[in-house]
């Protein structure tokens, strides 16, 4: 008899396939308890999934996805899975300017400390110095915010530390735009130096620097089939194409969920794992959901443009993530296939450029997107000038993550609801991390612990 079959007859309720959703859903298992999981679409895995490209018989992913070496609970779960050991961390990635030159940017040791003092080629000693400082300043007021911080954009905050303009071209700007997706001139300088104070504890309590890795695999591979495969010798119900409506609350507690067929799940504790936009209709029943509601419209969204460029010859990389700036108006990441996973290039190489914060972007027909991307491409690599697309291949994601702008630092709603058998999880909600893969296991640990708890105490 398999795990989630025996023992505890309570029915645990999953709403929502991405990765938050996943993971509650393992750990339930994982637990002993019996899980159902609801997805809306008939596939798994939300905004984190690979996609066929038949011209060229390839897999590629939805978005490149980066992973920090402090993602704790994201660790977690592919061990669960199995798949930790396809995520890979590299000594450097790679600075390029227009003109061609290029900086090795170290992610580990000693010499990161030089990357964040300012890596920019022209810069001087002494401005390198005035950037150690303008970091000193920083990761102290990350850990000791000001009370005026929540009022400030990043860009506001790094003038205010005195970040040299060249230190802020050739690393800081370009770490802000990651860590939350927004230019700096309109992210909150709070949700930043929260990101920020979270890596540096991390780094104190486990003695060294949070780094910058890379899957060595589809997305597919690496957060779904792994899961499927422990769902299938759990006992976990996937139901496909199931769309919840409500979550059925009486008398304060869960009793099912209300599905768009007329149907009614019974439940005895449900996780609510769905993005912000889908949060509409399914609290009603919870005395909170206006406010939990108006929160999750108030953080908005985040357009984040992902083009896979199959090219006829290589680019010359040096790395295999690299990042453009200077000049460009938009700073890409621009992602080598190749060396991340050993991918054949029988057929073409295929390079990954990523665009946070892609507002003008992301109303570009797919033409426009690629023609723009393989000029880009030519104003930093020589090898370029000369290629050829061999497939353009353009994903929109007008809803990437939740918006991190100003003023939204302190709208995402906590785990816990007043309703002790039911709980959130998301990115989107209360955690230590901005909108990240680890935010979203991080939710769902949460979610899962609070759900143990009250099942101790009964």
């Amino acid at each position: 008899m398999v795990a989630g079959q025996q023992g505890d007859p309570r029915k645990y309720v999953v709403i929502g396939g991405g990765l938050a959703g996943l993971a509650g859903a393992v750990w339930l298992a994982e637990a002993g308890k019996q899980v159902t999981l609801l997805e809306r679409r008939g596939r798994l895995g939300g905004r984190t999934h690979a996609m066929k490209v038949d011209a060229v018989d390839d897999l590629p992913d939805n978005g490149q996805h980066v992973i920090a070496s402090g993602y704790e609970h994201l660790f977690r779960y592919l061990r669960t899975i199995g798949t930790r050991d396809y995520v890979a961390f590299p000594k450097r990635g790679t600075l390029r300017w227009p003109d061609g030159r290029s900086v090795d940017m170290y992610t580990r040791g000693v010499r990161a400390l030089g990357t964040l003092f300012g890596g920019h080629p022209d810069a001087s000693p002494l401005e390198r110095a005035r950037a150690a400082v303008a970091t000193a300043r920083l990761g102290r007021q990350a850990l000791h915010q000001p009370a005026d911080l929540a009022d400030l954009t990043t860009a506001q905050w790094f003038d205010r530390v005195g970040m040299p303009a060249k230190a802020r071209e050739a690393i800081w700007d370009w770490l802000a735009l990651g860590i939350a997706a927004e230019p700096v001139h309109q992210e909150s300088a709070a949700v930043f130096a929260r990101v920020l104070a979270t890596g540096i504890r991390h780094g104190i309590a486990h003695r060294r620097a949070v780094t910058i890795g890379y899957p060595t695999t589809d997305l597919d591979t690496l957060y779904i089939t792994g899961a499927e495969k422990y769902f299938r010798e759990h006992g976990v119900e996937v139901r496909h194409r199931a769309v919840a409506r409500r979550i059925v609350i009486e008398d304060g507690t869960v009793t099912g969920v209300a599905m768009a067929d007329g149907s009614v799940i019974p439940a005895d504790a449900v996780v609510c794992a769905v993005p912000n936009g889908n949060i509409g209709g399914l609290l009603d029943d919870l005395p909170e959901h206006a406010d939990i509601y108006a929160r999750a419209d108030k953080l908005g969204y985040t357009p984040i443009v992902s083009t896979n460029l199959y090219l006829d010859r290589p680019l010359g990389t040096r790395s295999e993530f690299e990042a453009l700036i200077g000049g460009t108006g938009v700073i890409d990441q621009v992602f080598d296939r190749q060396l991340m996973t050993g991918r054949s290039t029988d057929k073409a190489w295929l390079y990954c450029l990523t665009t946070s914060g892609a507002y003008e972007q992301i109303h570009k027909t797919n033409e426009e997107i690629v023609a723009e991307q393989l000029e880009l491409l030519r104003r930093y690599y020589p090898a370029a000038r000369a290629a050829k697309v061999v497939q353009g291949h353009v994903v929109r994601m007008p809803k990437a993550t939740f918006s991190q702008v100003l003023g939204t630092h302190d709208l995402r709603p906590a785990q816990r609801t007043s309703v002790p058998g039911l709980v959130l999880a998301g990115d989107w909600t209360a955690t230590d991390w901005s909108a990240t893969m680890e935010s979203a296991v991080q939710s769902a640990a949460v979610a899962v612990d609070l759900l143990l708890a009250r099942d101790r105490s009964r």
